[in-house]
């Protein structure tokens, strides 16, 4: 009996035995799985490690034997090309069929395969971009634009059987192919415009990709080489003749049509990502998009001299109008990220270029300083620095265009003007409202400092210009001014606003205020030796001297004192 439970272990293990044996016998395929895996499982790593590299090693040479093969067949169809009698023509037909058979084989084989593909898709492009440069250059078999026309056919069979696998790689060597044989081709032949319109085509086709987000790495390489070719057209047309004989005249039409194209395609596209898609411009974009302008706007300053600098300036003040538009109805103002703020700048950049190209002079300087006016005034109100900067990039623009740092400066230390100009009387208006705009600040930092100091600088060298130019007026009712005479109304008229300056600074907490009449300090320092010592009168200098030393005295005290009075 004590037996007992060792008998009954041994039946039930040989009962286990039984079963299992009975099992292998009805299937089979069940135990061979098994034991392979569990084969598989025992047999070391670092075998399995060897086979899978071994196997890839064994799949790279076989793709790269077979693109060997096809670059072979390349060369024995030249071969049959210059050996036989037979059309070269027909020839052609053949060879351009056989790259396109293996841009086709770049594409069926397996998703994973890309090295495969991107190697067949080298190969397609390695036998096609050659043959159409013999083609073209040595057989004289294709004319330019035939062979252009192959490229974009390339291009397009590229595109549509890559398209619904997402082969970026096919798609990498087939646009980057197109774009430098385009390239090449249009500097060998002297004919740009077949191969421009083939990277027009590439910029529409990856503009478009982008639209859903897809294939945007290629965009900066076609738009980099389109940009090439429309700089080249437009560098080498606009020469003498005499520079360029050996290309073909084009017509005003052909040499406006590539830039204003690539400008346009670039708008489109940026448009719709940022305003209708919601995206965010890219530095590419931004880059992109001033590059096309540019080239478009230099192709229509030279080829086109009827349309000329006024066509281009309502152009300009449309373009203003609309990225300002973009910015508050689009964008809801400036709390959007990075698109109000690059139109923002666009929008004053092309309404400076649309004003001095289009505009007379005080009309200038009456727009630009009406636009700074409400920038400043509309950055004041809703706490935006931004607008405020381009403010007083508007009222420099403003000051420049009308003259007004020349005339201060003649006014001041040069040849006395005749009498104040238009222009420059709006633009030191705008200037003052623009400071008065601003809100006064004890503590502020560089950015702060140079939004406020421009305004308070422009306003007060118009105001001492004018002061001066008043005085002397004055002063030829009763005698013919000399230059002793002048020096010393300047030197008056600058210790006036300077004691008004650091008495203003203080009184109304404007700290630019105060730095400007240290400023009118040094500047009155150096008068006094250029000016005065060396033109006045022995009289008139004693007085000078007076007088810079009663407001080198004075100015540190307003400063301290004028917060009190």
């Amino acid at each position: 009996m004590n037996d007992l439970p060792v008998t009954l272990d041994q039946i039930s293990a040989r009962l286990a035995t039984l079963e299992q044996r009975v099992f292998v016998l009805e299937h089979p395929a069940a135990d061979t799985a098994a034991a392979s895996e569990m084969k598989d499982a025992a047999s070391p790593p670092s075998k399995s490690l060897e086979s899978a590299s071994l196997a890839q090693a064994g799949s790279l040479f076989s793709v790269l034997g077979k693109a060997m093969l096809g670059i072979a067949g390349a060369y024995v169809l030249r071969a049959v090309a210059e050996s036989t009698s037979l059309p070269k023509l027909a020839i052609a037909g053949i060879a351009i069929v056989y790259a396109l058979l293996w841009l086709l084989g770049a594409v069926r084989v397996p998703a994973q395969a890309w090295l495969a593909s991107t190697v067949y898709a080298g190969t397609s492009a390695l036998i096609l971009a050659p043959m159409l440069w013999e083609l073209t250059l040595s057989f004289n078999v294709l004319a330019p634009p035939a062979t252009a026309a192959i490229l974009a056919l390339f291009v397009a069979a590229a595109c549509v059987l890559a398209w619904k696998r997402d082969l970026m790689q096919v798609l990498w060597v087939a646009y980057g192919a197109a774009a430098a044989a385009s390239l090449a081709l249009a500097v060998a032949t002297h004919q740009l415009i077949p191969f421009i319109a083939v990277l027009l085509l590439l910029v529409v086709l990856t503009e478009g990709a982008a639209q859903r987000n897809h294939a945007l790495s290629l965009r900066p390489l076609v738009a980099v080489a389109a940009d090439l070719a429309v700089w080249a057209l437009i560098y080498i047309y606009a020469g003498p003749q005499s520079a360029r004989t050996e290309y073909p005249p084009l017509g005003m039409a052909a040499l406006l049509i590539p830039g204003c194209a690539l400008f346009v395609v670039q708008a489109a596209s940026l448009s719709s990502r940022t305003a209708l898609l919601g995206q965010n411009i890219t530095f590419f974009e931004t880059a992109q998009a001033i590059v096309a302008f540019l080239l478009a706007a230099a192709g229509v300053l030279y080829f086109a001299p009827q349309f000329g600098s006024v066509g281009l300036g309502v152009v300009c003040l449309l373009l203003a109008a609309a990225c300002a538009a973009a910015v508050f109805a689009i964008f809801k103002g400036f709390d959007a990220g990075r698109n109000p703020q690059v139109f923002a700048a666009w929008s004053t950049a092309l309404l400076v270029a649309g004003s001095l190209l289009t505009l007379p002079v005080p009309a200038q300087a009456l727009v630009l300083g009406l636009a700074a006016v409400a920038a400043t005034l509309l950055g004041v109100r809703f706490g935006r620095r931004t607008l405020e900067t381009h403010g007083m990039l508007l009222l420099v623009a403003a000051a420049i265009a009308s003259g007004l740092p020349g005339y201060a400066f003649q006014a001041l230390a040069g040849t006395m003007p005749g009498r104040l100009p238009a222009a420059v009387g709006i633009a030191a208006a705008c200037a003052l409202v623009c400071y008065a705009a601003q809100r006064p600040m004890t503590a502020e930092n560089w950015k702060q400092q140079s939004l406020h100091l421009l305004p308070a600088a422009l306003s007060v060298c118009a105001l001492a210009a004018m002061l001066v130019q008043g005085l002397l007026a004055l002063a030829s009712l009763r005698m013919i001014p000399e230059t002793h005479h002048i020096a010393f109304l300047r030197t008056f008229t600058l210790c006036v606003v300077t004691l008004g300056l650091a008495f203003a600074g203080a009184r109304w907490q404007r700290p630019q205020l105060t730095r400007l009449a240290y400023a009118g300090l040094a500047l009155l320092s150096v008068k006094l030796v250029v000016e005065d010592l060396r033109h006045g009168h022995l009289t008139f200098i004693a007085g000078a001297i007076f007088l810079f030393a009663l407001t080198l005295i004075a100015v540190p005290r307003l400063a301290r004192t004028g917060r009190g009075i």
